[in-house]
């Protein structure tokens, strides 16, 4: 996905001026058949202009600087990470700066095959770096990056069914696998599928699959009353425990996160009581949530769980220095994604939550304060740049600290998953 104005665009020569924070930041997951991960596309911006003026190349290198070498693995959470490159960075070797076994150069559509690209692009192979060609249309000049290729990305947006079809009958003997990318609906997903791709890059997979009468399983409705009674101030220990013990797998889940390194408990607990006790009652609210989100998620792609984490933590650090509750910027992030955990309308997963008022607007939409933060996150989600600025300007929201917010987040969220998973 070639989002243009900074994203990363590797382009420039080598770093002279002192580096600056990269300040903004979003990566969009690769999901394959069977909904597991396959990779994240990386989309990085160095301030709030829409494209590069004089500054760009120099903008370009502090980013690698400053967020690609250092943290291209926490940012992808182990996954492959896609990511932009246009002429200049693959012959002047600025993406030798990148981890070649966790890397996928995406070769921009506006790049022309020339020998010194086609040199740049074997050297970089024989050295472990993957090769994708972006929106990917079919042109003869092109067969000697097919041949080089590991992947192929297609617009799903921007091509026809007709022109998708024509550029895969011209692909010959190519093996590597077909991207679509920009699909934000099952139907999208249903037809990309049928057409033989492989890899899907969107958020398809968050979109409910709306069933007649369907009833939220007996399970979820536990789920549900834990969650209401953890939000009330002091805990009822008693109450939780019951609630929890109705269900093992829960209990598993919440012990086996208290537990983890995550948390960094000094001793090994085993029983819910104990846990209470010995984180206090705002972690243990903070892992119960967790676990919960876990359990209603089971069935749904992973990824829908890392984004209810991520969305969570970044909520809550977004609150700190604001009116907002921190505890209940957590609960919106991860409750946003209750549709794509329960498969159902957001107005039926929460019916039965005492939620506040203001809490109950944000999750059905409506721009109240308490939605502030998680609006810039889903403008910020699809690299939407210009969006997320028009929205922090209009409500007085610093991007920067956002950002920051946000890779804090992603990186959290990545840990902890390897606990509840």
């Amino acid at each position: 996905m070639s989002t243009r104005g900074t994203d990363l665009a590797l382009a420039g020569r080598a770093a002279t001026e002192p580096a600056a924070p990269v300040r903004y930041l979003a990566r969009q997951p690769i999901l394959d058949l069977r909904g597991r991960m396959h990779g994240y596309e990386l989309l990085f911006r160095s301030g709030p202009e829409n494209s590069f003026d004089g500054e760009g190349e120099h903008a370009t290198r502090t980013m690698i600087d400053n967020t690609v070498v250092f943290g291209v693995r926490k940012l992808a959470g182990g996954f492959p990470a896609f990511v932009n490159c246009t002429a200049e960075s693959l012959t002047r070797d600025l993406v030798e700066a990148l981890p070649p076994s966790m890397s996928v150069l995406e070769i921009l559509e506006d790049i022309e095959p020339t020998p010194g690209i086609l040199a740049a692009c074997r050297r970089l192979k024989t050295e472990g770096f993957r090769i994708a060609l972006d929106d990917f249309v079919y042109r003869p000049e092109l067969e000697p990056l097919l041949q080089i290729a590991d992947y192929i990305k297609i617009d799903f947006k921007a091509t026809s069914a007709a022109s998708r079809r024509d550029s895969r009958s011209r692909l010959g003997d190519f093996r590597g696998a077909l991207l679509a990318e920009k699909v934000e609906t099952r139907e999208e997903y249903d037809q990309a599928r049928s057409e033989g791709f492989s890899l899907f890059q969107g958020y398809y997979f968050c979109e409910p699959t709306m069933m007649a009468q369907r009833n939220i399983p007996a399970n979820h409705v536990i789920h549900l009353q834990l969650l209401e009674i953890l939000d009330e101030r002091p805990l009822n220990l008693r109450l939780v425990s019951e609630l929890v013990k109705r269900d093992p797998s829960l209990t598993y889940r919440l012990l086996r996160l208290v537990n983890s390194a995550a948390v960094g408990m000094r001793q090994e607990v085993s029983s819910i009581q104990a846990a209470l006790l010995a984180i206090g009652d705002d972690l243990f609210r903070r892992i119960a949530i967790l676990a919960i989100a876990s359990e209603m998620n089971a069935g749904q792609p992973d990824e829908i769980l890392r984004m209810a984490f991520v969305r969570a933590r970044f909520c809550e650090l977004s609150s700190s220095g604001s009116w907002l509750d921190g505890i209940e910027q957590y609960l919106v992030g991860l409750l946003s994604m209750l549709p794509a955990m329960l498969q159902s309308r957001m107005d039926e997963a929460i019916a039965d939550l005492p939620l506040r008022a203001p809490l109950r607007e944000a999750l059905l939409g409506v721009p109240t304060p308490a939605r502030y933060p998680l609006t810039w996150l889903e403008f910020q989600e699809h690299g939407d740049w210009e969006r997320c600025d028009g929205w922090a300007r209009e409500h007085d929201l610093d991007s920067e600290r956002l950002t920051s917010n946000f890779t804090e987040a992603v990186v959290w969220a990545d840990d902890i998953i390897s606990s509840v998973l």
